[in-house]
């Protein structure tokens, strides 16, 4: 797949390559998210998707500070927030395929889009919901579906 060379060098990392067939099946992504996920892989996926510290921090209501700390601490994030990374590591797969590369694909969750009542893809990824409305709209453009 010529999305896969297009990914930065986070993708790689054997927590990220270990999570990818996890985020591919429901089920097992919600079994995941139980268990909670290593904070450091909320750091690859913001990384693989170009997000800052700041970003991913808000995308998953908490501090920049707290962030760091569970990532130097090593501990794991809670059922929700984890869920949330691990959807974003799907919604980055996804992405990439649709758009040919992941900073095409971020480029575009910064512009308003029409199938999202004009609402920039971004600032829906806050929520486990808003990253299913990005997941289905990024679907339909795959299809060729703008209306």
């Amino acid at each position: 797949m010529a999305a896969a060379a297009a990914y930065p060098s986070a993708v790689h990392t054997p927590a990220l390559i270990g999570l990818k067939a996890t985020v591919a099946d429901s089920f097992a992504l919600v079994m995941e998210a139980r268990t909670g996920v290593p904070a450091k892989t909320a750091f690859d996926v913001a990384t693989l998707l170009q997000l800052s510290a700041d970003e991913l921090a808000n995308l998953l209501h908490t501090t920049t500070k707290t962030l760091r700390a569970y990532r130097e601490g090593k501990k794991r994030l809670g059922p929700a927030a984890s869920e949330q990374v691990l959807k974003l590591l799907a919604l980055s797969s996804q992405g990439a395929e649709v758009f040919g590369t992941i900073s095409a694909f971020r480029r575009w969750l910064d512009k308003p889009a029409y199938g999202l009542d004009n609402q920039r893809p971004l600032a829906l990824l806050e929520t486990s919901g808003g990253i299913d409305l990005v997941a289905d709209e990024v679907n339909r453009i795959a299809y060729g579906d703008f209306a």
